[in-house]
């Protein structure tokens, strides 16, 4: 007799006691979103491998599940190449699949389009605490929005679901890829090593000013440009606003009107916000995806201890795939991180609405059935879910069905009388 066998590693069966929870979660993330005017949409678990390798998913296109050709189209005994016997691959994001996508319907699509996206995405990365080969995603995006009404928007809808979630003195990191540059450029980094710079910049809250000088100084950066770069950050950490002091030091080489909206996001979030949480400038937030271009964000939750969810500006990432770029701005919650999260402090899903059945009786009408309707609507304005239904000859079986369905109480109305 054979061995049933685990999940694949880094995958994993999902237990009813969870599902109720996640079930939940995407509940809320749905509704809330959905008053914000996002709009949900679906796009396939498989792109076109050209899609997936086109370099804008920095190392997350390492970790792409590749899928062979199938049938006359695979011939791995006369293959050279790898692309001869791959045509496509596993989506590590949503935000390729949603460019593909815009790109794809535009036409059809509203100006801006804001979209709502739930699906599970794969990477062959090593699973740890919160990460998972297999898991789910949740992003929000605005298409078509130049100004920084998106972020503001995508910031104060994200932070709403979260408050909604029971999340409280949580913290967005907020930066712009533009600052970065402007610090590497007043630093004299080279701009051809600005990515590499940034890699190691990133690590600030893992190895500290003495790790990051050390770094630098190891990959052959000149000992002048180290120390004016962490000079500007030892000025960050003594100034009571890290934006107004950036913006004086490096206006030489950054347009104010990257300081002045970042200020005006910082700002118009703090002053309008529905959940408690604050607001952070973090010059050494960096963001490893290569297609960001503006602002920059990401959740700190202190029970996890990491980051729980990010996003920012991508506004050329369209014109990659048609020619003509489009503002763009994206904010992805972490989604299997808050379930891990709300596992372990034994969350419980809140009791649903009472769920009550009208069943009336065939031939039922006029004024009785307008104070019937009266009555369910009433029992509506309290948060009830009120179903009202004609009676079928097989009660019985009718309100079985129901129940199967959360039904728990049941109102029977007849021509006559009201019967309970």
């Amino acid at each position: 007799m054979a061995l049933v066998k685990k999940p694949v590693t880094g995958m994993k069966d999902i237990l009813p006691e969870e599902m109720e929870i996640r079930d939940y979660v995407i509940g809320v993330i749905k509704d809330t979103y959905g008053r914000f005017g996002f709009t949900s949409i679906e796009t396939p678990c498989m792109e076109n491998i050209a899609n997936l390798s086109n370099k804008q998913g920095g190392d997350n296109e390492k970790l792409v599940f590749k899928i062979l050709k199938r049938g006359e189209k695979l011939n791995v005994a006369e293959a050279v190449r790898e692309e001869e016997i791959v045509d496509a691959g596993m989506r590590y994001d949503l935000t390729v699949p949603l460019v593909r996508y815009y790109c794809n319907n535009a036409a059809s699509l509203p100006v801006p389009f804001k979209a709502l996206q739930i699906g599970n995405v794969w990477r062959a990365d090593r699973p740890q605490r919160g990460r998972f080969r297999q898991f789910m995603q949740c992003d929000i995006d605005i298409l078509g929005e130049p100004s920084n009404l998106a972020e503001i928007e995508l910031i104060l809808a994200t932070t709403t679901t979260l408050g909604k979630l029971g999340f409280r003195g949580f913290e967005i990191r907020i930066n712009d890829r533009q600052i970065l540059k402007a610090m590497a450029a007043y630093s004299g980094f080279a701009e051809e090593s600005y990515d590499s710079v940034f890699v190691t910049w990133d690590k600030m809250d893992k190895i500290g000013v003495e790790g990051v000088e050390a770094e630098l100084l190891e990959n052959g950066y000149g000992r002048d440009a180290v120390d004016r770069y962490l000079e500007l950050y030892g000025g960050l950490e003594k100034a009571d606003n890290g934006v107004a002091y950036l913006a004086d030091r490096l206006k030489d080489v950054l347009d104010p009107s990257v300081t002045e909206g970042l200020q005006e996001i910082i700002d118009s979030v703090s002053a309008t916000k529905a959940s408690d949480f604050k607001m952070v400038f973090d010059a050494t937030l960096v963001r490893g995806m290569s297609y960001y271009t503006g602002t920059i964000f990401e959740i700190a939750i202190p029970e996890y201890g990491g980051s729980c969810g990010g996003g920012g500006r991508y506004d050329r990432m369209v014109g990659k795939f048609t020619g003509k770029d489009v503002p763009a701005c994206g904010f992805s919650i972490g989604f299997e991180r808050i379930i891990m999260l709300l596992l372990e402090s034994g969350f419980q899903v809140p009791a649903q609405p009472e769920k009550v059945a009208y069943l009336i009786e065939k031939g039922v009408g006029g004024e009785r059935l307008c104070e019937i309707i009266a009555k369910a609507q009433e029992q509506r304005k309290d948060g009830t879910q009120v179903l009202v239904a004609r009676m079928n000859k097989n009660k019985k079986f009718q309100k079985e069905q129901l129940a199967a369905q959360g039904y728990d109480t049941f109102e029977e109305f007849y021509k006559e009388a009201l019967k309970n």
